[in-house]
C-alpha cells in the first residue's frame, strides 16, 4: 500500500534558517521581530499576512508610520518582502501603491536622525581616569581608548579576537576589524594604535590571561570568562564612563555606544582631515552617514 505524505506548507520561521549565515545575526533578529510585528498586526485587524494584499500592507505601512521612524518602517517592508520571496508567494511589496504610502511616510516625518553625542577626545580623557583600579577599569580603559582610536562600531569592538591584534616594536600595535556593517564579506581595514592605547590593552591582556578567543571578555567573579560580550556591554560602559566623570543625567542620556565612533570623526575633522581620509580611517562607504557625524562636529569643549 503506497503511503500518501502529507503536503507539507513551510512558515517564514522554516524558510528563515536558510538565511542563516548570509546576514549577521542583527539583521536576523531585526527581521524576525519585524515579521512577527507584522503578523501580530494581521491577527489584531482580521488580515491575512501571507500572502498579503497590496491594501494589507499599505495599511499596515501607515500604522508603523504614525509610531516608527521611516527607518524602521522601511526595514519591515523588506521583512514582509524577503518572506514572499521565501515562501514563492506573489510579492505586493514592489506595487505603485505601495511605493507612494512609504514616500508619504517619509515627507510626514520631517524631524532629523537622532545623533548620539560624540565622545571626543575631551571627554575620552575625562572618562578614562574615571575608571576604576580594578579588572574593570583596565577593560574599561582598553575598549575606550581602542574603540576611539579605531573609530570602531559596537559590534565591530566586540568582534575583535586575540589575533586581530599584532604588537608592533615601537610600542603601538596593528589592528585589523575583518567584519563590520559595511563590510559583510570580511575583506576588513587595517587600523594602528597610539602607544598610549597599546599599553590599555597590554595592560587588560595581562591581567586577562592567555588562551582566550576574544579580545574582550566578560568578567565573573574577578575571573575572566571565555567568551564574546554583547554589543550592549558597549553602550553600558561609555553611559557608567559618563556618570563617573560627573556629568549631568541628561548629558549621560545623550551618549550611546556609537559615540566614539562619532566622537573620533568629528576629532579628526578639527584637526584638519577631509572627509575622504575620515571615511577610509572609519570603513565608511556613504559620504550622506558621516556628513551627519561631521556637522555638529564639536571643538572639544567641555559642555
Amino acid at each position: 500500500m503506497t503511503q500518501i505524505k502529507p503536503n507539507f506548507m513551510p512558515t517564514w520561521r522554516s524558510e528563515f534558517q536558510r538565511l542563516e549565515g548570509a546576514y549577521a545575526p542583527s539583521t536576523m533578529r531585526s527581521y524576525r521581530a519585524d515579521v512577527e510585528a507584522f503578523e501580530t498586526w494581521c491577527q489584531e485587524n482580521r488580515c491575512i499576512p501571507f500572502p498579503a494584499s497590496v491594501e494589507t500592507v499599505c495599511r499596515f505601512l501607515q500604522d508603523q508610520g504614525a509610531k516608527k521612524a521611516p527607518s524602521t518602517v522601511r526595514r519591515r517592508l523588506y521583512a514582509i518582502r524577503k518572506v514572499h520571496r521565501l515562501l514563492k508567494l506573489t510579492d505586493p511589496t514592489y506595487d505603485e501603491e505601495i511605493n507612494l504610502t512609504f514616500r508619504r511616510i517619509r515627507r510626514g516625518k520631517l524631524t532629523r536622525p537622532k545623533q548620539a553625542k560624540g565622545l571626543t577626545r575631551v571627554y575620552l580623557d575625562a572618562f578614562l581616569a574615571a575608571q576604576p583600579d580594578d579588572p574593570w577599569g583596565l577593560r574599561g580603559r582598553a575598549m575606550l581608548s581602542l574603540g576611539y582610536e579605531l573609530l570602531a562600531r559596537r559590534s565591530e569592538l566586540v568582534a575583535l579576537t586575540t589575533e586581530d591584534i599584532e604588537f608592533v616594536d615601537d610600542g603601538t600595535a596593528r589592528v585589523i576589524i575583518r567584519r563590520s556593517k559595511s563590510d559583510p564579506y570580511g575583506q576588513g581595514r587595517i587600523a594602528f594604535t597610539s602607544v598610549k592605547t597599546t599599553k590599555a590593552v597590554s595592560d587588560w591582556l595581562a591581567w586577562r590571561g592567555p588562551d582566550i578567543k576574544y579580545l574582550f571578555c566578560p568578567i565573573y567573579k574577578s575571573k575572566a570568562v571565555d567568551r564574546n560580550l554583547s554589543t550592549s556591554t558597549v553602550k553600558r560602559l561609555v553611559k557608567s564612563a559618563a556618570a563617573a566623570a560627573g556629568l549631568e543625567p541628561d548629558v549621560v542620556d545623550t551618549f550611546s555606544g556609537h559615540s566614539l565612533r562619532v566622537g573620533a570623526a568629528q576629532d579628526l575633522l578639527c584637526a584638519g582631515y577631509d572627509s575622504v581620509a575620515i571615511m577610509r580611517a572609519g570603513g565608511w562607504k556613504s559620504v550622506s552617514v558621516l556628513t551627519r557625524y561631521l556637522e555638529v562636529a564639536e571643538h572639544n569643549v567641555w559642555a
